[in-house]
């Protein structure tokens, strides 16, 4: 053989081997090695999902969400850092814990019997129920049966697909698409816009998504109840699961757990749809007339504009010229003395209103315990707005006596209601008061606040640099003194 064959034969040759060794590796598993146990490395590894009901950014940038904010208690209580991980579709989290990238799924995972053959599930914290949804412009349907031919998706990986093969067995005609590429709250809406005919989803996140999109109904619910639970892999190591079966035990017996719950959706059943349909119009056609006068309050005051802008609507639905039978006024409906403390020399004057209401607001805040952290103070700073700060101290009084929290807002809304009875109130400092209308006050705004905060941006206020008191006092910016029995 030649010079130039010998060549052109080892050429070939390696090249045989080169493939062969590319072949190799494909076929090679490059995926993380499981990681190391928690206590050895000190990091608690959670994977969730970025969604209202589980894990989110709110709007000062902080992260959020019920499964948030277990996961970090938890973290604590095992004196270890934690690092999240989101899944960027719901069908990737079961395989990610199953060769133990991630020590728990903290996701609102459902626990289904197929799910329970291949993974452990700890202390159940939250009950749902399935349920059929639909625009309300469709026909409603009563049953599964009336949705064969339908037009019907459902989020892939999801409990809700376990459900629909275990119906298809009942009706095999019955037909759905599986997708990949949206998250439960994007589909509810896409049913809400008549861009997808039928969906399944949790009650909790549906009665969610009903206030932005009033239009998304429930058709019926879809088998019984069932439970949400962390997941673990099937082979957990029995320190953590012990931690965490002891740690949802706590919670639920010191009541952390039942505060948590009402803090996330504990508001948000308050309105009813005529409610929220005739606020999304408002958004639309009175609201961009006052937006200029709200942020103004918010470069002021540094509260955000769509907490004060939700206190318009509540008292007054964003009309100036209201005017209560008691003589509130305006569109933040104040009273008479507390304009006057508040420099305010028109009620009626939509710039003034605003800003004498942000401020007001924001005393009531800056009066409470330092103790007592947002959103609890938010909500009981309204609660005072609403009631009087006396009231708001009786009942905080009151809560104590009963064996209650006065620094949580889930059990003040125990104490309120409580301040109308006069076996009660009639031991307190300032007597009778609707408490009870304090409290669904307080859970509507919270409701129009969401809303808001859903389909409007943050507002980046400029800097104030105020160069005298003079000018601080003439933008109405300057402290005001808070007679504790007084109302707005």
């Amino acid at each position: 053989m030649d010079k130039v064959g010998k060549e052109d034969q080892n050429f070939g040759m390696r090249l045989f081997v080169l493939l062969i060794f590319l072949l190799g590796l494909e076929s090679c598993s490059f995926s993380e090695p499981p990681l190391p146990p928690v206590r050895e490395n000190r990091e608690l590894v959670v994977m969730t999902r970025n969604s209202p009901t589980t894990y989110y950014e709110d709007a000062n940038g902080n992260y959020a969400g019920l499964e948030h904010d277990l996961a970090i208690m938890f973290a604590e209580e095992l004196d270890v850092n934690v690092r999240f991980v989101v899944a960027t579709e719901l069908n990737k989290i079961i395989p990610a814990l199953t060769k133990k990238q991630v020590h728990l799924v903290a996701a609102g995972l459902t626990v289904t019997p197929d799910r329970e053959k291949i993974l452990r599930f700890g202390p159940p914290y939250q009950t749902v129920q399935q349920q059929v949804v639909y625009n309300d412009l469709h026909l409603e349907p009563r049953s599964m049966r009336d949705l064969i031919g339908k037009n019907i998706e459902v989020v892939a990986g999801s409990s809700y697909v376990e459900r629909l093969k275990q119906v298809k067995k009942q009706l095999p005609k019955l037909k759905w698409r599986e997708v990949t590429d949206v998250e439960i709250e994007e589909l509810l809406e896409k049913v809400a816009n008549g861009e997808v005919g039928y969906s399944i989803a949790d009650s909790h996140f549906i009665s969610l998504v009903q206030n932005f999109f009033p239009d998304l109904e429930v058709a019926f619910n879809l088998g019984k109840p069932e439970q949400l639970a962390w997941a673990f892999p099937k082979d957990v190591d029995p320190y953590l699961l012990d931690k965490a079966t002891t740690f949802f035990g706590r919670i639920q017996q010191d009541g952390t757990l039942r505060r948590l719950l009402d803090r996330y959706y504990g508001h948000i059943n308050r309105l009813d749809r005529i409610d929220v349909v005739t606020f999304l119009e408002k958004t639309n056609s009175t609201l961009p007339d006052y937006l200029k006068l709200f942020q103004q309050a918010q470069e002021i005051t540094g509260m955000d504009w769509r907490l004060i802008a939700a206190l318009g609507y509540q008292e007054s639905h964003w009309e100036p010229l209201a005017t209560s039978p008691t003589g509130v006024r305006g569109l933040m409906m104040l009273t008479g003395d507390t304009a006057d403390r508040l420099g305010v020399n028109d009620r009626l004057d939509p710039k003034e209103s605003i800003l004498a209401g942000a401020r007001y607001l924001l005393t009531l805040k800056d009066s409470l315990p330092d103790r007592i952290s947002d959103p609890d103070r938010t909500w009981m700073a309204l609660a005072a707005y609403n009631n009087g700060m006396g009231h708001l101290e009786d009942a905080r009084i009151l809560a104590q006596r009963i064996n209650l929290n006065p620094d949580s807002w889930t059990d003040m809304k125990k104490a309120l209601p409580l301040l109308s009875k006069a076996s009660y109130n009639s031991k307190l400092k300032h007597g009778y008061a609707r408490g009870g209308e304090a409290v669904i006050f307080v859970e509507n705004i919270r409701t129009y606040n969401d809303i808001l905060m859903k389909f409007n941006p943050p507002y980046k206020a400029p800097i104030m640099n105020f160069s005298s008191a003079k000018e601080r006092s003439r933008l109405g910016a300057s402290p005001i003194h808070l007679d504790k029995s007084t109302k707005p």
